[in-house]
C-alpha cells in the first residue's frame, strides 16, 4: 500500500508558487520569512516521515538504526530491533475496502507512537511492516514492550473503522551483533518476523544473535 506524498507536496508547491508572485508581480515580502520558515518546516517534515501513518519513513529509521549501532560500538550496550505487520492486511483490504486497511495502518501507528518511549524510534520500512530501534533494551524487556502495544491494539474499537473488523500484529525481534550495520539488522529481524508470520495470528518469534567467540590475543 504506497504512502500518499502528492497532497502534502502539492501545499508546499502551492505556497512556494504564491511566495515567488508576491515577490515578482506584487513586491509583497512583509510575511516572506515566517511563511518560508513554515514551508521549509514542512518540507522537513516530508523528508523524514511517512506521510500515510506519520511514522518515521524508512530512510530516516535506517539513519537511527545507524547510529544506534554506532553508539552501541562505543559503548558497549545492547538494544533490540523490533519488526511488527499487521496480521491480515490483504484480507482486510479486500473484506474491508481500501480506505480501512489505511486506517489500520494509521491507528496502529498512532497507538505506538502514543506507547513508546521518547528514546526510541518508530519507522515504516515497508507497505505492512513497521520497525522500533529500542535503546539499551534487552529481548525480555522489549517482549514486555511489544506486550503493551498489543494490549493497546486490542483494546482499540475497530468497529469505528468497519463493523467486524478486529486488528492485530506479528512480531519480529532481533538484538545487535558484532560487525553489524543497518542492513543486516533489518534483514535478520526480517527473517525473525517471517516466522512470527508462520505461527500464525499475533505471534512473536526472535533472533538472538550469538556472541563472538573469544579471541585472547585481541587483548594484546
Amino acid at each position: 500500500m504506497p504512502t500518499d506524498f502528492n497532497q502534502p507536496l502539492l501545499n508546499a508547491r502551492q505556497q512556494i508558487d504564491q511566495l515567488i508572485k508576491q515577490i515578482k508581480n506584487e513586491g509583497q515580502q512583509d510575511n516572506l520569512l515566517p511563511t518560508l520558515e513554515t514551508v521549509l518546516t514542512q518540507l522537513d517534515s516530508m523528508a523524514r516521515t511517512d506521510h500515510l501513518t506519520g511514522a518515521l519513513n524508512r530512510r530516516t529509521l535506517m539513519s537511527m538504526l545507524d547510529g544506534e549501532l554506532a553508539r552501541s560500538f562505543r559503548t558497549g550496550h545492547t538494544f533490540t530491533l523490533a519488526a511488527i505487520s499487521v496480521d491480515g492486511l490483504e484480507q482486510i483490504l479486500e473484506q474491508h475496502g481500501q480506505a480501512a486497511a489505511r486506517q489500520v495502518l494509521q491507528q496502529v501507528a498512532k497507538e505506538a507512537l502514543t506507547m513508546l518511549r521518547t528514546l526510541d524510534s518508530f519507522g515504516r520500512v515497508a507497505a505492512n511492516e513497521f520497525a522500533i530501534v529500542m535503546p539499551t533494551t534487552w529481548l525480555e524487556a522489549s517482549r514486555k514492550a511489544i506486550a503493551r502495544l498489543k494490549l493497546r491494539i486490542a483494546e482499540v474499537d475497530w468497529n469505528t473503522i468497519s463493523p467486524g473488523l478486529t486488528v492485530s500484529f506479528a512480531t519480529g525481534l532481533t538484538t545487535n551483533a558484532h560487525k553489524d550495520n543497518a542492513e543486516s539488522m533489518l534483514k535478520r529481524v526480517g527473517i525473525a518476523l517471517q516466522a512470527a508470520r508462520s505461527q500464525g495470528a499475533d505471534k512473536i518469534a526472535e533472533i538472538e544473535p550469538p556472541l563472538p567467540d573469544y579471541d585472547p590475543t585481541a587483548e594484546d
